[in-house]
């Protein structure tokens, strides 16, 4: 074998010619990897300051619902390794919650956390993302629809409508909401009448139908309106939230079941600029954080609500019934009037409501054959005292 002579330092050494050009074209070889992965993977600076953005939800902090929007900026900042900062400021810090829309639109905010009925007097549609029975869907079968069957696009496109420049994800299946608190128990739909009541959204209309003196306030406000006998009767929301805001100081009933609100979710609401400035992996971020926050909502839901719906009757005195049949067939009967009216002046609404019945026609069947009643299986291991 022939050999070459290299000066080293002071030694002299056989190369193997042919391992000298594997040599030369590995190191070559690696170089070239090397600025090409430069070119798909760009070096990230992680000593760049972060991305921050300024919330406010539309809930008092006592509230559970300020919890949820905390959670989701907390899975954010988490995720992102701190490269966004999303800080959540409660109701009132910045605007009324009522105003949270605009002022996410016009980037007083950078984003916020509430629910669609808030936005009712701006477009009478995006109530239908928590108002009313929902054609017999359920609140997560109502995100379904949102996302597969063609509810995205619309809000997207009601949002363009009214020129509010925000992105919006709905996310977070709210159980069904009770019919309200009272001073004593409502057994048929005449009580209603002369009522002064709190609630919001296409839900005005349909307790205005029943003969109630309808008030839209924000959560906060509900309890010092009840106490000062500005109302008499109101609905929230749950165990958790109405326990927390005060409802068992001022009431000792609570009507249970309504299809009022039945399938409403929250929603996550982003100045549009200031969202679509995020590189795209911080978007992706953006987006699996809310689905993994609607889930872990929807978890934490049952374990607060449930404690607190036994606490409210053991230690608050509070007594809970169900709402009557008849009360509830009359609420459904009102809606079909209240959206027959609305559709046929407003075609966005009607887009909506066809969109929704669609879907609920096919998944809200699907879901009735298939799922198993589980009052029987809670009956059996559970059973009531008599």
């Amino acid at each position: 074998m022939k050999t070459m002579k290299t000066k080293s330092a002071g030694s002299q050494q056989p190369v193997n010619p042919s391992r000298r050009n594997f040599l030369r074209k590995a190191v070559v070889g690696s170089a070239g990897a090397a600025v090409a992965s430069a070119a798909v993977f760009p070096t990230i600076n992680v000593a760049q300051a972060p991305i921050t953005m300024r919330w406010q939800s539309t809930w008092p902090t006592k509230d559970i619902f300020h919890e949820y929007a905390l959670d989701y900026a907390r899975k954010v900042n988490e995720m992102s390794g701190g490269r966004l900062k999303i800080d959540v400021l409660p109701a009132g810090a910045v605007v009324k919650p009522f105003d949270l829309l605009d002022a996410v639109s016009k980037g007083t905010l950078d984003g916020g956390h509430g629910v669609l009925v808030y936005h009712y007097g701006k477009a009478p549609a995006l109530a239908l993302w928590g108002s009313g029975p929902a054609f017999g869907m359920d609140p997560n079968m109502l995100l379904a629809w949102h996302k597969y069957g063609g509810g995205k696009e619309l809000l997207g496109e009601i949002y363009k409508g009214i020129n509010m420049d925000v992105v919006s994800f709905p996310y977070g299946p709210m159980p069904t909401q009770p019919f309200g608190w009272f001073k004593k128990p409502i057994s048929k739909v005449e009580d209603m009448k002369g009522l002064k009541y709190r609630t919001v959204g296409i839900s005005i209309d349909i307790f205005t139908a029943m003969g109630a003196a309808v008030n839209a306030l924000p959560g906060g406000e509900i309890v010092p309106a009840m106490d000062r006998g500005l109302l008499d009767a109101a609905e929230f929301n749950n165990a958790s939230s109405d326990k927390a805001l005060g409802f068992a100081d001022v009431s000792k009933v609570c009507m249970l079941q309504s299809f009022h609100q039945c399938s409403e979710q929250f929603e996550i609401l982003f100045n549009r600029k200031k969202y679509e400035s995020l590189p795209p992996e911080l978007k992706a971020i953006v987006a699996t954080a809310v689905e993994a926050a609607s889930a872990d909502m929807s978890w934490k839901a049952i374990d607060r609500y449930s404690a607190d719906y036994q606490d409210l009757q053991k230690n608050h005195g509070v007594k809970f019934y169900k709402t009557p049949d008849s009360i509830l067939k009359k609420q459904l009967q009102i809606w079909d009037t209240v959206i027959a009216k609305k559709a046929a002046t407003d075609p966005m609404f009607k887009k909506v409501l066809d969109s929704q019945k669609a879907f609920a026609g096919r998944a809200g069947r699907w879901q009735a054959d298939t799922l198993v009643d589980m009052k029987m299986a809670l009956g059996h291991y559970f059973p009531r005292a008599r």
